[in-house]
This record gives C-alpha cells, sequence and structure tokens, in this order.
C-alpha cells in the first residue's frame, strides 16, 4: 500500500535573514534537523499504520496513534512557524502598517499592542518544559475572538485557528540565548510576520496557514 508522504516546505527567506533575532546556525539546525526528524517520524508512523490497517493489527494501531500525534503536530507547528517569521525588521514585521484589522481586534481586547505583547510574554515563559504559546481565533456564540492559548510538547492547536505561534522548545533558542528565555521572547518580536499573521486572522483560517497539510 502506498502511502503519501510529507516533506520539508522550504523557507520564505535566508537563514540568516531573521538576525540577530535568531541566528543562522538555530534557524540552519531548527529547519533541516529537527523538523525534518518530525516529518521522518511522521512518515514512518503512518506507512506503519498503513501495515497495520490492512493486516487488522489493532494493537501496533493504538499504539501508533502517540507517534502519529506528536509527530504530525511537530510538521503542523513548525510549518506554520516558518510562515510567521520574517526577516528582522523588515516591513511585514510592522504591525500598524501590514495588519490593521488584527491590531484592531488586539487593541479592543488587550488595550494595546504593548499590553498584548506583555500577555503573550509572560504567557510564554510560563510553559514549563517543551510547548508553544499562540495567539488563536475562536468562535463563542458565533462571535469570534481572540486568545492566548499554550499547547504542551507538540500538540497542535485545536478548536481554534492559530493566528500566530511561538516556539518555547529549547532548540528554537538554546545555542543563541542559553538560559535566558526571556530574551529570546523580547526578540522574537522583531521577526513575527504581522502580515500572514493579518491574513490568517482576516480568512478565519479558510486559507493557507490554519493548521491544516
Amino acid at each position: 500500500m502506498s502511502e503519501a508522504k510529507y516533506t520539508l516546505p522550504s523557507l520564505p527567506y535566508a537563514y540568516d535573514a531573521l538576525e540577530p533575532a535568531i541566528s543562522s546556525q538555530i534557524m540552519t539546525l531548527h529547519h533541516t534537523k529537527h523538523h525534518q526528524t518530525y516529518i521522518n517520524n511522521l512518515n514512518a508512523a503512518l506507512e506503519a499504520q498503513a501495515s497495520a490497517l490492512q493486516s487488522q493489527n489493532i494493537n501496533s494501531l493504538i499504539g501508533l496513534q502517540q507517534k502519529i500525534k506528536f509527530n504530525g503536530g511537530g510538521h503542523i507547528n513548525h510549518s506554520l512557524f516558518w510562515e510567521n517569521l520574517a526577516p528582522y525588521d523588515s516591513d511585514d514585521t510592522k504591525v500598524d502598517s501590514v495588519a490593521p484589522g488584527l491590531k484592531s481586534a488586539i487593541e479592543a481586547q488587550f488595550g494595546s499592542i504593548e499590553d498584548f505583547k506583555k500577555a503573550f510574554n509572560a504567557t510564554l515563559l510560563a510553559i514549563q518544559g517543551s510547548g508553544w504559546g499562540w495567539l488563536v481565533l475562536v468562535t463563542e456564540n458565533g462571535k469570534k475572538k481572540l486568545e492566548i492559548v499554550t499547547t504542551k510538547d507538540q500538540d497542535p492547536v485545536t478548536g481554534a485557528i492559530p493566528v500566530f505561534g511561538i516556539d518555547m522548545w529549547e532548540h528554537a533558542y538554546y545555542l543563541q540565548y542559553l538560559n535566558n528565555k526571556a530574551g529570546y521572547v523580547e526578540q522574537v518580536w522583531r521577526v513575527v510576520n504581522w502580515r500572514v499573521a493579518e491574513g490568517r486572522f482576516r480568512d478565519g483560517g479558510e486559507g493557507k496557514g490554519d493548521g491544516k497539510l
């Protein structure tokens, strides 16, 4: 039984484009090694799942679910992460000019962009172990609102639209920032792609970057 294989997506910028916020060394390792490993493991797990389905091996199917969740989540999360980063201090990182709709929504809910960043940073720094921080769009009683949420390990966002996310695994920052996690959290805002975030917010997740692969 042949199964479609997931492949590593190309970055929309050079490995050194995020410097000095995120080093070329980190980006190269993060993309070509860490993300590629999630993809390799996901493809292997899906191939094993196909064989287990064919042989009706229920024990194997159950045993594979965590591998598929972890590595599939890693692939989804990283694919979104690369898209929601942009070259350091480029036009796409200027919320005022490229994300008017999202900016207004953030100000309405959090008071100001700076207040929002403080709340988001506090959430990121409160993550214990490995995980992700997200700005998501949820629908409640027919109305859409923004929320700051976290996911553990490589769990993807479910039940909401990821507007943008920040990787808080040590491999995302440690080679450059060591134990200064707060320094990474402060600097990553210089490379957040607000244009992509605006598109996800405006489209409600119907377009590219909605967490689907």
